[in-house]
């Protein structure tokens, strides 16, 4: 994608987004600048608005090639645009094991991106339109009335009473998706993990989303009063200042009991015998060493690259194994031994039961059950 691209911003200011988007003269484009400035007043994590600004990139390659301006881009136009989205390469790696068509330049941009790009050019331009710098009538990513979600009892409404009611809509362009189940690991491989980790720190961090189900960026945000041994539990908070821009995914805090006896153990081996004594922080897991970046706290890419040195020293690693599969791990464990959906959902933290209920579809044990007499087998 030459000549339009995403350029890092050093030493960005506060309230600053830490990327802009440059046309081929390395001049940031001013509209894209205005909206990604929005996003950080708005609280969006950084990595969300470097997200927006490469799904942007996209936007602005696909008007470059059709000599088009943003003025220019309608429905059409944009029917056009997931029409050469599905032809384009990702620049990343490969994060499944699912077959992808492959063009000349590598594996295609999956469903759920295309339509992640969708969704941010779609959002660029109701920003446009509020500040008056589109000409067109409607968003040209055309929406629909959702029908089912104006049925939904309890819905927002208008925060006035001579407000126009709102109408729920979605958007008419999509790729259709996957509903892709999570993949548990096996204690086997969770063991050879284990037994392949060199410091305190690592164990500690894998034992605590394995037992808590915990986030990686919750793992990462954690501070030493987060931690509560006497109770054995945790607190989530949400934070915006860690050093890394590692931030909790939810905004609802929540606490997280242990009481397998696994996790508060070795977070309590690795601050005892090998977390700084020196550092000024106080947030859980640092990088050690004697490097320049030494009690600084642990970033998401720091996790990534360890746990995947650690799982190919135990010949276990594979596309979806990530940090994150520990997560999965935990909810299913939990599913499986008999917790509530609803319960299930606060320990996660999940804003909506659908998140929680894919989990039932993993290991769903009425219906191992009712298979069980269907065949005429006894449960074991």
């Amino acid at each position: 994608m030459a000549g339009v691209r995403v350029r890092k911003i050093v030493d960005a200011a506060a309230g600053q987004p830490g990327v802009e988007l440059v046309d081929a003269a390395s001049v940031p484009v001013p509209d894209v600048a205005g909206f990604l400035r929005l996003l950080v007043v708005r609280d969006y994590s950084p990595n969300t608005v470097r997200a927006y600004a490469h799904d942007l990139q996209k936007l602005f390659v696909f008007l470059q090639s059709r000599g088009l301006t943003v003025q220019q881009f309608s429905p059409a136009r944009a029917v056009e645009f997931i029409v050469w989205l599905r032809t384009q390469s990702s620049a990343r790696k490969a994060q499944q094991l699912d077959l992808a068509l492959t063009s000349g330049g590598g594996r295609l941009l999956a469903a759920k991106t295309c339509n992640r790009v969708l969704a941010a050019v779609s959002s660029f331009y109701e920003y446009l339109i509020s500040v008056e710098r589109y000409g067109g009538a409607d968003n040209p990513i055309v929406t629909v009335a959702d029908q089912a979600a104006a049925r939904v009892p309890g819905r927002p409404r208008a925060p006035l009473m001579t407000s126009r009611p709102q109408r729920p809509v979605r958007r008419a362009l999509r790729v259709k998706t996957v509903e892709a189940l999570p993949r548990p690991m096996s204690v086997e491989t969770y063991v050879a993990l284990l037994g392949v980790l060199r410091t305190r720190r690592d164990r500690a961090l894998l034992e605590l989303m394995w037992e808590g189900g915990l986030r990686p960026g919750e793992a990462l945000g954690l501070r030493l009063e987060d931690i509560s041994y006497g109770r054995r539990r945790v607190v989530v908070r949400y934070r915006t200042d860690h050093p890394a821009g590692v931030r909790q995914k939810s905004r609802r805090e929540r606490t997280v009991d242990l009481l397998e006896g696994r996790a508060l153990p070795a977070v309590s081996d690795y601050v005892m015998h090998e977390r700084p004594a020196d550092a000024a922080t106080s947030y859980v897991f640092l990088v050690g060493g004697n490097g320049q970046r030494r009690c600084e706290p642990l970033s998401y890419d720091g996790l990534v690259r360890m746990f995947a040195r650690a799982a190919a020293r135990a010949k276990v690693r594979d596309a979806w194994l990530t940090p994150h599969a520990l997560r999965h791990t935990h909810a299913t464990r939990m599913f499986e031994g008999g917790m509530r959906d609803l319960t299930l959902m606060a320990r996660l933290g999940h804003a909506s039961p659908d998140s929680t209920k894919i989990y039932t579809r993993v290991s769903d044990p009425d219906v191992v059950s009712d298979y069980r007499r269907a065949i005429g087998e006894s449960a074991s």
